[in-house]
């Protein structure tokens, strides 16, 4: 027996502002999250985001087509109710951050990652006011304490919107300070996602491509600039 799959029973979408936020309405009536919360959106641009999806449906529901009303329940289900256990995790993402931990050898890899990380690095030091240092290998060894509180309270004091997409920033780069760069508009996203990637990069040109990491990795791509727009979607009027 197939799964029952629910289908489009609303003709018409509208977002509505109230005194707590923006809605989205189905026929008048507003949505809920999957945890049957109000599904209440902190700017205009985030509810027209997700209404648009909503209204783009035909047929069976496809919640995989819904980037933003997914991104939009786990911030009210899920980072709401933990939001300091959440930021926790992801400040603890500058203790091991990816561009600190380099290859000894060969002298083109440690080149290129100088180039590609260093300028992120003295970016953080100077705007965010948390100098992190590179170390040779895989081994861990912590940052300075001061830095690491500094980045911490960024983390804690984002709203819960804009933690849910500053998660994926960092989890999928797996770096704070490029969680930061996105956040901050240092540079493009793509050119950022291209800096989480220059260890990927260099052992597809030493032993070739493989079709399913590649496969894997636009996925990861994808997500990266869906959590990119969605960040912005939170803190624009």
């Amino acid at each position: 027996m197939s799964e029952w799959k629910q289908k489009r029973f609303w003709t018409t979408v509208a977002t509505k502002e109230g005194a707590e936020g923006w809605t989205i309405e189905l026929d008048g009536r507003a949505v809920r999250t999957p945890a049957k919360v109000a599904l209440l959106l902190p700017t205009s641009a985030l509810a027209q985001a997700v209404a648009i999806e909503w209204d783009a449906q035909e047929g069976e529901i496809d919640p995989l087509s819904m980037p933003f009303t997914r991104s939009a329940n786990a911030a009210i289900d899920k980072v709401a109710i933990q939001h300091g256990e959440v930021a926790d995790m992801l400040a603890g993402y500058g203790d091991a951050d990816l561009l600190c931990y380099r290859a000894g050898s060969p002298t083109e890899l440690v080149e290129r990652q100088s180039a590609a990380w260093d300028p992120y690095l003295d970016w953080a030091a100077e705007a965010l006011g948390a100098r992190l240092h590179p170390r040779i290998g895989v081994i861990h060894e912590s940052q300075d304490a001061e830095a690491l509180n500094r980045l911490s309270e960024r983390v804690h004091a984002m709203s819960n919107f804009e933690l849910a997409a500053f998660h994926d920033l960092v989890s999928l780069s797996g770096s704070l300070i490029l969680g930061f760069a996105a956040a901050q508009d240092l540079n493009p996203a793509p050119e950022i996602w291209a800096a989480s990637r220059v260890d990927e990069i260099w052992q597809e040109e030493q032993w070739g491509a493989d079709e399913e990491a590649q496969s894997v990795a636009e996925i990861k791509k994808a997500s990266f600039l869906h959590a990119k727009s969605f960040f912005d979607a939170a803190r624009t009027p």
